[in-house]
């Protein structure tokens, strides 16, 4: 069973994420990752996310000179938002999230 703190401290990585994309959630997943497989889990999730959203990110800025990046842009950020809820929501319940259309380069 998954304690309280535990699906806390995995909620808070992905909201802390909105507001310090890189630095807050390392630190979590950093400190409790070894006490934990449930935050080792979502910590691995969310920086698999922000690798996978960050090529994209990368690619739509590249395809700016053809005006759609322009779009691509909003929808991935629009993208990111959404799904940093649900993730923080499924972590709060206790649950494991897989993002969609994600690299899962960190395992």
């Amino acid at each position: 069973m998954i304690k309280s703190e535990e699906r806390l401290m995995g909620a808070g990585i992905y909201v802390l994420s909105l507001f310090f994309p890189i630095l807050a959630p390392l630190i979590i997943w950093l400190i409790k990752k070894d006490e934990s497989s449930f935050i080792d889990y979502h910590g691995k999730e969310y920086f698999n996310f922000f690798i996978s959203y960050f090529v994209y990110s990368i690619v739509a800025g590249i395809l700016t000179i053809v005006i759609i990046g322009i779009f691509l842009l909003w929808a991935l950020g629009i993208a990111a938002l959404i799904f940093s809820i649900i993730a923080a929501v499924r972590a709060y319940e206790g649950k494991e999230y897989q993002f969609p259309w994600i690299f899962r380069l960190i395992k």
